[in-house]
């Protein structure tokens, strides 16, 4: 395969060369800071205006779907916290809801509401970062604070819930690790109830701001129909003008039960993805606020000792709690023959598993559909006859997550 520097070398339109003298060859990544070291960008410069583009992904490749294979069902979960870590829990959430579907089995409708409450924290910490580190690479310092600090409370709630902050593990096939502290709900409450007060400070500082009107609006846009043909889905999307949410488009764990609507707008640029994940985060809000009040209380775990780890009473006390027990954690469960796709409404768009089972402890295959993979193709076309300062920011603004992207 051609690295992207050949690539541009042997480009066959590049017919006049005389006009090409001109142009300087310029490395935006690894090392610069906006690529966090994971992205490579080469570009040909006419001036500040970007003429060409070519990308080289791989600089974090985890070889997450090999090492699938080798590791049983439950042994998979740490890995998915390496996609986007950003929202690590949306990963747990949307793998192990593909063994279950493999499985046949549904999760007690205290485990739905959880994992609701967890996945939309999780989508508010990522928007959180999202444009948080996009104000940073155009230089308004001060909306990351402002952000960051609900960032770290959000964090709070994580560890407090499964003991990690970044790569939580908290799913396990079939349930949850184990069920929430005591107080724990109260605690939510009191966090998600001052969220809104730093979203209204970074919008009074960022919305109606000149300078960052001016670096965000008609920066690294693309059409609807162009952004459907490379598969957008997610925010980048829904700033497009399509309104495609899969808890809407196709409801899981009631998300057609509560109250909210789908954030859009229509420039498809660098700002309307910036307004796009400051409504969504108040959509979030409203969401983890019905599912609180809607909590029931009862197990987390299905009743099935063949899926779920036993009881440790039972285990210490029962032969059959204690083989069961044995069984899972040497052999793990074993789905049936068979193979399925399901795919959630992750913070960055359709996250995708498709796995396949022989039957044994292990997966036979797991292949990941990550939603930055298919926006950041795009990113060259929407680059081109602009500066590398625009370049910067609208490569923030589609949230491009390498442990996703290279898998």
């Amino acid at each position: 395969m051609e690295s992207a520097v050949e690539q541009l070398n042997h480009k066959p339109e590049r017919a006049n060369k005389a006009s090409q003298k001109n142009l300087m060859r310029l490395n935006l990544g690894p090392s610069h800071p906006a690529t966090h070291g994971t992205l490579r960008i080469f570009v040909e410069l006419d001036g500040e205006f970007i003429r060409q583009m070519k990308q080289e992904i791989g600089y974090l490749h985890r070889c997450f779907e090999k090492m699938s294979e080798t590791h049983t069902w439950n042994q998979v979960v740490p890995y998915t916290d390496r996609l986007n870590y950003c929202s690590a829990l949306m990963n747990n959430v949307g793998y192990v809801m593909a063994v279950e579907k493999l499985l046949g089995i549904t999760v007690p409708k205290r485990c739905q509401r959880i994992r609701v409450i967890l996945c939309e924290l999780s989508r508010i910490a990522d928007h959180l970062v999202a444009i948080g580190a996009n104000a940073v690479d155009v230089g308004a310092l001060t909306c990351f604070w402002y952000f960051f600090r609900e960032r770290e409370n959000l964090y709070d709630l994580f560890e407090a819930a499964c003991g990690a902050r970044l790569t939580t593990s908290y799913t396990r096939v079939g349930g949850l690790m184990r069920d929430l502290p005591d107080g724990w709900t109260d605690w939510c409450r009191k966090i998600i109830g001052n969220i809104p007060r730093s979203i209204d400070d970074v919008e009074g500082l960022l919305t109606s701001n000149r300078i960052w009107i001016d670096r965000t609006r008609d920066v690294a846009p693309i059409t609807r129909e162009v952004a459907l043909q490379y598969g957008f889905t997610g925010p980048c999307l829904r700033a497009c003008g399509v309104p495609y949410d899969i808890r809407k488009a196709h409801p899981y764990y009631d998300y057609d039960q509560f109250d909210w609507n789908i954030v859009t707008s229509t420039a498809g640029d660098t700002y309307a993805r910036y307004l796009v994940r400051m409504g969504e985060m108040r959509e979030s809000l409203r969401i983890v606020q019905q599912a609180l009040d809607d909590l029931p209380d009862g197990p987390v775990n299905v009743d099935d000792w063949s899926v779920v780890l036993p009881p440790k009473e039972a285990v210490y006390t029962t032969i059959e709690g204690l083989i069961a027990h044995f069984k899972l954690l040497t052999e793990g469960l074993r789905p049936p023959v068979g193979e399925v796709y399901s795919y959630t409404e992750a913070a960055n768009g359709e996250l995708g598993f498709f796995i396949s089972s022989h039957g044994v402890g292990r997966p036979y295959r797991v292949r990941v559909r990550p939603p930055c993979f298919a926006i950041y193709q795009a990113f060259p076309e929407m680059c081109l006859g602009q500066t590398v300062s625009d370049a910067i920011a609208g490569l923030g603004s589609l949230n491009i997550i390498a442990g996703e992207l290279d898998r």
